[in-house]
């Protein structure tokens, strides 16, 4: 995959970061603090979810985003 692929969840206030296809996910494994990874059935990390998003940043609004692509 030659992207990476961000989704905000509002509802559970997760954020899904992708760096492999998201449908090759086999198992999540818990790494702490609210973070998730993704792995796929070879064991790769293929993505990182965050847990509780506004909470951790301390917002109570939609989050401007910023996209840099180097």
């Amino acid at each position: 995959m030659d992207k990476v692929m961000v989704y905000y969840h509002k509802d559970s206030d997760t954020m899904d970061i992708w760096f492999g296809n998201p449908e090759d996910e086999v198992i999540c494994e818990e790494a702490g603090d609210g973070i998730v990874l993704k792995k796929d059935k070879n064991g790769k990390t293929i993505g990182i979810e965050k847990l509780y998003v506004s909470k951790t940043v301390g917002i109570d609004k939609p989050l401007p985003i910023e996209l840099v692509v180097a």
